[in-house]
C-alpha cells in the first residue's frame, strides 16, 4: 500500500508532544479564530419542480431557458415591466444552507434567518475558448438569496425547515461558473466559500426521468482494488476551461472517475468503448490491458488512451455550439498509429484547445498535434518535413538550444547551481522524464532524477535541494507561483517559483505533527490507511484525492494539503534554541521572516485593470408578513435576472444609446413612475404581492480594492499600474552606525524585488522611503507597459501572457500571516499580466452628437418620411460629419474617439432586404481616392491618406464626408419605390488599425447608414420628366374633352330619365285602374278604395307634369 500519511504506533507519543508544543506556541488570536471555522456554507442545485423539497438535488445538464415564468409576469399588471416582453427563466435554482459542527442545520438556518442573515452570492462566468464565436468578457453577477419555506409537511404553525434560493444563471459561451457565497454581515459569522458549478454535457435524461451518462455506465461500488496500492497519476485538463474533469488509471478496468465539481463529488463510470487491441509489426505491444492510462478534459471534449488507441467524446453543450455537436459515442482517432503517450496543452490559444499524441513505431519522432475547435477534433502530423530524430542529425534543420549534461552536477551543499559547463559532476546519470513550461513567467522545468529550471531556454539552474536518489513522476503547476512535485515513491515536494529552495511536504515531521492534530480532532478526512489518487491545484490551493480505509470501509475524499502549516511546523522543528536563563533552560524559536507586518496600500480601483464587469440583482420584495417567498416570487426573480443578462448580451449595438448603461432601456419609461410603484408596495397593493425595485437591478462600476493585488492585470498601450508595499521590519532593521558623512542615510535591511517575466515589454520602478521611527519601510511600485511588444488586436483577442512577481528578499517559505481561514504565505505575490487590447472596450457610432453637429453645420436636418428612431436618416446633399465613442463596458466611461480611423463602405442596398457585401476589389473602387473608374461613393476634403494612399484617414476633426454616388457606384441611379426621393442603406466599416498609434485596440465597427434624397441620373430624370409630362398633358386633354361633352351628356341623361319616368307612370296607371268585374264589391269598400286610388292618381299626375316641365326648361337652357 502507498500511504498518503504515516500512522506508526510507536510515534504517537512523539506526535502528541509535538502537537501540544505547537498549540502552546500558537498565537493567542488563533483561539478566537477557531470557532469561526466550524461553520460552512452548503450549496445544492434544484430545478423548478424540486424547489422546497428537503433532500432534493439535481445535476447541471439542462441548458435551455424555460418559458414558464412568462405566465407569472402576465399577472403583474401594475409593475415597472414591459407587458409586451416575453420573459424567460433559467432551468435551475441554487439552494443555500449552512451547517456548524455539532449543531442541527435546520435550527441554525432558522436562527440565522431570524437574526437577519442573508447569503450574498457572486457568480463568475468563465470566458469561452472560441473568441471568434463569442465575445471575450469577464462577467459577474451578484445576487441575494431569498428565504423559502419547505413545502413538506410540518407540525409548526409558521416554520419548520427553510432554505435560501436564488436563480442559477447561465450565459452563452460559458460552461464553467464559479460561485462565491458570503454573508451579508448579519447573524452568525460564516467564512466565505467558493463552489464550482459547471455544466455537465455528458448527461442525458431518460424516458423514466432518470439521468444517465452518455460516455458509459455508472458504477456504484468503489472496490478497494481500484485504488489500493495503485500509483497516483496526474490530473490533466485545460486550465480554467474544463467543466468536467476525468481521471483514469484504474487497473484492468475501462473506467474513469468523472466530476463536474472539481471532485467535491464524483462518479465512477465504465466507458462504452470497444477496447480493441491492434498489434502489428510497427506497433509492438507486450500485452493487452483495459486500463485507461491517459485522460484529458477540455472545454467540451474528453480524450482517453487505452493501449495504443486514442478515443474522444464531445459533450452536448448548446451554450457553446448553439446547436448540438455531441458525438453520442466514443470516436476512435489515429487508428493506424501506435500512440505511446497522450499529453495535454494546459492553455488554449487562437480560439482552440490542443492535445499532443506521441507515437512510436513507424512514426516515432513525430508528434500528432490535435486541435479542438467548437467540439470538432482534427490532428496534424508534425514536423511536416521529417521526424525530430532525423532532424537532430541534420545541423541546419533543428536549432539545439541546450544539451542536458550526462551526469548530475555536484551542488556541494548549495541550494542551486548555475550550469556553465565548468562545474564538477557526480557519477549519477541524468535521466530526464519530462518537461513543464509556464507561459506566464517563461519558466521551463526539465525533470527526472533531477530538477533544472530556465527562464530563457538557454541558461539552466540546477536545484540542489532535490535529492538525486529520487525520481520525479509528475509536476503540478498552479500557474500562480506554486509547484508541487510528486515522485515515484509518492513523496510530495514543494517549490515556490522565484526561489530555489525545494521543500519536502510528505513524508516529513511537519506532516506527522499535522496528522496527529487531525487524528486527535477525529477528522473524517484522515485514516491510518490511505492511498493518494492524484494531486491537483484548485483555486490556487493544493488538494489531494485520497482513498481512505477506515473500519473496513473505503471511500474517496478530497482534502486540502496545508502547505503553509507544514512549512510552519518544519520551521519550528528545525530552528529552535535552548538558552540558559538563571537556573533553568528557556526554549526559543528563530523566525527567519525579515518582517512582521506586510500591507498593500494605495491600490487603485480594480475594474479598470481586471476588466471585471459586475451586475447586481436582488429578489423582488414579497408583500407577506412572514417575509418568505413563494413559487411565483421566485419565478419573477428568475425572469428578472434572465432579462438583466439578456440586456447585457444585446448591448453590443453599433448605435450608442444616449446613456451608456445596458439597463437604461429597461427602466427609461418607468423611472418617472417610481414613486407610484413604491406607494403601491407601501400599501400592500402591488399586483401579485410582489414589488420590483428598479434600483435593485443595475450594473456596478465603482468596485473598491480589497487590500490585495488583483487576480490578473490587463495592460493597454502605456497603461500604468501603481501601488505601495508597507513592511515593518523584524528587530532593528536600520544601520544607524553607517553614517560616515553628513549625506549618508541609514539603510534598511528589508528589501523588495520586482521580477518581470518580459522586461523588454514592461518595466517596473520601485521607490523606497524609510520610516525609521516606525521601524518600517514604504515601497512605491509602478508598473507600466513599454509600448513595444504588441501591435493591434480585437478587444480580448491574442493577448500576450506575462507576469510580475513581488518578492520580499529572504521571505520565501519563511513568512506567514494568520487569518480566519488558516495561515497564508506572505512575501511572494505573483500576478499574471495580459498585454494587448483589454476586453470590454468598443467603438460605437455617436448618433446623438452626430445629429446635433450635422444640424448645426448644415443649418437644417431632414429626416426620412418614415421615421425610425433607431436609425435616423441623413440627406444626400448635406455634408456628413460622423462622430464615434470609445465605450468602456467595465468602468462605464464613454468619451469621444479622438484617434484616427479609416472609413469604408463595404456593402449596401436600396432596402434592408437587398443589402449585400462588396468584394475587396469593389471596396477599393468605391472608397479609394485613387479610383479612376468613376465608382466613388463618397469623398472628403481631408488630404491625409494611408501609407499606400489607398484610403483616406479620418479623425475627430475631419471636414466631413460628401456623398458622390458616381456613375459606376452601386448607389448611382437608384430607382425610387414611391413618390418620394430614392433611399440607400450603406454598410460602413470603421477601423483604426494601422492608423492609430495611441492604443493596442483594433477598433472595428460595422453599422448601417440610411441616406435619403439621392439624385437620379440625367437619363432617368429626363425619362421621368417625359413620362410625367405626357401623363399631365393627357390628363388636361381628358379634362377639356370632358368639359366640352358634359352638356350633351346631361341632355341625354335627362332625356333617358324622362322616358323612364313616363314608362313607370304608365305602368302605375295600369296597375291601379278598376276592372268591370270588381263592381260586385260592396259600396263601402268601393268608396274607400276609390278615394285612395284617386289620391294616388293625383300625386302621380303631378309628378309627371313636374318632370315634363323640368325637361322643357333644361332643353330651353341648352338651346340658349
Amino acid at each position: 500500500m502507498s500511504p498518503a500519511g504515516p500512522a506508526l504506533p510507536r510515534l504517537r507519543v512523539l506526535r502528541a508532544l509535538w502537537a501540544l508544543l505547537v498549540v502552546l506556541l500558537a498565537p493567542w488570536r488563533l483561539w478566537a479564530i477557531k470557532d469561526t471555522l466550524e461553520c460552512t456554507w452548503q450549496v445544492v442545485l434544484n430545478n423548478f419542480e424540486t424547489v422546497g423539497k428537503n433532500h432534493a438535488s439535481d445535476r447541471f445538464f439542462n441548458q435551455e431557458p424555460l418559458d414558464t415564468v412568462d405566465e407569472v409576469f402576465s399577472l403583474l399588471v401594475d409593475a415597472p415591466i414591459d407587458p409586451d416582453e416575453r420573459y424567460l427563466g433559467f432551468p435551475y435554482f441554487l439552494k443555500i444552507n449552512y451547517s456548524c459542527r455539532g449543531e442541527s442545520s435546520e435550527a441554525l438556518v432558522r436562527k440565522g434567518h431570524l437574526t437577519g442573515l442573508k447569503p450574498v452570492v457572486l457568480v463568475t462566468f468563465q470566458s469561452p475558448v472560441n473568441f471568434h464565436h463569442w465575445k471575450i468578457e469577464q462577467l459577474q453577477i451578484q445576487m441575494e438569496a431569498a428565504p423559502f419555506r419547505s413545502r413538506e409537511w410540518c407540525n409548526a404553525e409558521e416554520l419548520c425547515i427553510m432554505s435560501w434560493y436564488m436563480p442559477m444563471p447561465i450565459k452563452n459561451g460559458s460552461v464553467v461558473m464559479r460561485v462565491d457565497v458570503s454573508s451579508n454581515g448579519l447573524g452568525p459569522f460564516i467564512p466565505n466559500k467558493r463552489f464550482q458549478v459547471n455544466i455537465n454535457g455528458f448527461l442525458e435524461r431518460q424516458r423514466d426521468n432518470s439521468l444517465q451518462f452518455t460516455v458509459g455506465n455508472e458504477l456504484f461500488d468503489l472496490i478497494p482494488r481500484y485504488f489500493v496500492n495503485v500509483p497516483s497519476r496526474p490530473l490533466w485538463y485545460t486550465v480554467d476551461q474544463a467543466p468536467v474533469l476525468i481521471l483514469g488509471g484504474i487497473p484492468e478496468e475501462k473506467a474513469i472517475l468523472l466530476t463536474d465539481t472539481n471532485f467535491e463529488d464524483f462518479f465512477l463510470v465504465e466507458l462504452s468503448i470497444d477496447s480493441c487491441w491492434v498489434g502489428s509489426f510497427y506497433c509492438p505491444q507486450a500485452n493487452f490491458t483495459a486500463t485507461i492510462y491517459d485522460a484529458i478534459a477540455t472545454e467540451s471534449t474528453l480524450f482517453i488512451r487505452q493501449n495504443q488507441l486514442i478515443y474522444y467524446f464531445t459533450g452536448t453543450y448548446t451554450t457553446l455550439h448553439e446547436t448540438s455537436h455531441g458525438s453520442g459515442r466514443w470516436v476512435r482517432i489515429l487508428a493506424n498509429e501506435c500512440v505511446k503517450k497522450l499529453c495535454p496543452v494546459h492553455f488554449h490559444s487562437n480560439g482552440s484547445e490542443y492535445v499532443m499524441a506521441l507515437t512510436t513505431g513507424k512514426h516515432e519522432g513525430y508528434v500528432h498535434f490535435g486541435t479542438i475547435t467548437d467540439g470538432r477534433v482534427s490532428f496534424e502530423l508534425l514536423p511536416r518535413q521529417q521526424s525530430v530524430c532525423n532532424g537532430i542529425r541534420v545541423s541546419d534543420y533543428l536549432v539545439i538550444l541546450y544539451t542536458i549534461p550526462e551526469f548530475i552536477p555536484d551542488a556541494r551543499g548549495l541550494e542551486f547551481l548555475m550550469i556553465l559547463g565548468t562545474e564538477s559532476y557526480t557519477n549519477v546519470p541524468m535521466v530526464p522524464k519530462g518537461m513543464s513550461y509556464n507561459e506566464y513567467n517563461n519558466l521551463l522545468f526539465i525533470w527526472g532524477n533531477f530538477l533544472l529550471q530556465s527562464y530563457n531556454k538557454e541558461n539552466y539552474i540546477y536545484l540542489g535541494d532535490f535529492p538525486k536518489e529520487l525520481s520525479i513522476k509528475y509536476l503540478v503547476n498552479s500557474f500562480h507561483g506554486d509547484i508541487a512535485i510528486v515522485t515515484e515513491t509518492e513523496e510530495i515536494w514543494y517549490l515556490l517559483e522565484g526561489s530555489y529552495q525545494v521543500y519536502k511536504l510528505f513524508p516529513s515531521k511537519g506532516w506527522e505533527l499535522y496528522l496527529s492534530l487531525r487524528l486527535m480532532q477525529q477528522s473524517s478526512l484522515y485514516a491510518p490507511n490511505e492511498t493518494m489518487i492524484t494531486l491537483f491545484y484548485d483555486d490556487s490551493k493544493l488538494y489531494q484525492l485520497v482513498y481512505l480505509i477506515d473500519k473496513q470501509q473505503g471511500r474517496l475524499v478530497k482534502r486540502l494539503v496545508p502547505v503553509e502549516q507544514l512549512l510552519m511546523y518544519q520551521q519550528l522543528g528545525n530552528h529552535y534554541l535552548l538558552e540558559q536563563q538563571g537556573s533553568h533552560l528557556t526554549l526559543s524559536f528563530a523566525n527567519f521572516c525579515p518582517f512582521t507586518v506586510m500591507r498593500l496600500l494605495d491600490l487603485p480601483n480594480p475594474q479598470i485593470y481586471t476588466r471585471q464587469e459586475r451586475y447586481r440583482a436582488q429578489p423582488p420584495r414579497i408583500l407577506e408578513p412572514s417575509g418568505f417567498h413563494n413559487n411565483n416570487s421566485l419565478a419573477v426573480y428568475q425572469g428578472l435576472v434572465y432579462y438583466l443578462l439578456w440586456l447585457h448580451s444585446m448591448y453590443d449595438k453599433p448605435y450608442a444609446d444616449p446613456v451608456h448603461d445596458p439597463t437604461w432601456r429597461w427602466w427609461k419609461n418607468k423611472k418617472q413612475d417610481q414613486d407610484y410603484y413604491f406607494y403601491l408596495a407601501s400599501n400592500w397593493q402591488s399586483a401579485g404581492n410582489v414589488h420590483i425595485d428598479m434600483a435593485s437591478y443595475e450594473k456596478i462600476y465603482d468596485l473598491k480594492a480589497e487590500n490585495e493585488l488583483p487576480e490578473r492585470i490587463f495592460l493597454d498601450k502605456g497603461t500604468i499600474y501603481s501601488f505601495s508595499v508597507f513592511l515593518t521590519a523584524r528587530g532593528h532593521s536600520f544601520d544607524l552606525e553607517a553614517q560616515s558623512s553628513a549625506s549618508s542615510q541609514p539603510g534598511s535591511q528589508v528589501g523588495l524585488a520586482v521580477v518581470l517575466a518580459d522586461p523588454a515589454c514592461i518595466e517596473a520602478v520601485v521607490k523606497q522611503k524609510d520610516l525609521i521611527n516606525r521601524n518600517s519601510v514604504l515601497f512605491w511600485v509602478t508598473l507600466s507597459d513599454k509600448r513595444t511588444c504588441f501591435d493591434q488586436g480585437i478587444s480580448g483577442h491574442h493577448l500576450m501572457k506575462t507576469s510580475m512577481l513581488i518578492k520580499v528578499v529572504g521571505s520565501s517559505g519563511h513568512c506567514f500571516q494568520n487569518t480566519h481561514q488558516g495561515p497564508r504565505m506572505q512575501g511572494n505575490l505573483m500576478v499574471p499580466l495580459l498585454i494587448g487590447c483589454p476586453p470590454g472596450k468598443r467603438l460605437a457610432f455617436d448618433i446623438t452628437y452626430t445629429l446635433e453637429y450635422n444640424r448645426l453645420q448644415n443649418k437644417h436636418y431632414f429626416d426620412c418620411v418614415h421615421v425610425d428612431p433607431e436609425m435616423p436618416c441623413f440627406l444626400f446633399r448635406d455634408i456628413f460629419y460622423p462622430f464615434f465613442l470609445i465605450q468602456d463596458l467595465v468602468t462605464g466611461d464613454s468619451g469621444s474617439f479622438q484617434g484616427s480611423y479609416v472609413l469604408k463602405v463595404v456593402g449596401g442596398g436600396p432596402t434592408l432586404d437587398t443589402i449585400k457585401d462588396y468584394s475587396e476589389e469593389d471596396i477599393y473602387r468605391f472608397n479609394s481616392p485613387l479610383d479612376k473608374t468613376g465608382s466613388l461613393i463618397w469623398t472628403t476634403r481631408n488630404s491625409t491618406t494611408t501609407e499606400d494612399s489607398a484610403f483616406n484617414i479620418m479623425s475627430h476633426h475631419s471636414l466631413g464626408i460628401e456623398w458622390l454616388c458616381l456613375e459606376n457606384s452601386p448607389c448611382h441611379d437608384t430607382i425610387p419605390h414611391s413618390i418620394f426621393a430614392p433611399e440607400f442603406f450603406f454598410k460602413v466599416l470603421v477601423s483604426n488599425r494601422g492608423v492609430d498609434k495611441s492604443t493596442y485596440c483594433d477598433y472595428q465597427l460595422t453599422f448601417l447608414l440610411h441616406i435619403h434624397g439621392l439624385p437620379l441620373s440625367a437619363k432617368r430624370a429626363f425619362l421621368i420628366l417625359m413620362v410625367s409630362t405626357s401623363v399631365f398633358v393627357g390628363l388636361v386633354s381628358l379634362y377639356i374633352i370632358f368639359c366640352l361633352l358634359l352638356p350633351f351628356m346631361v341632355k341625354t341623361c335627362n332625356f333617358f330619365r324622362w322616358k323612364i319616368n313616363n314608362i313607370m307612370a304608365s305602368e302605375s296607371s295600369y296597375i291601379y285602374s278598376i276592372p268591370s268585374n270588381t263592381r260586385a264589391f260592396n259600396k263601402t269598400s268601393l268608396t274607400k278604395s276609390g278615394s285612395s286610388f284617386r289620391g294616388s292618381s293625383d300625386i302621380l299626375s303631378k309628378r309627371v307634369a313636374e318632370s315634363k316641365a323640368e325637361a322643357e326648361e333644361t332643353t330651353g337652357k341648352s338651346q340658349t
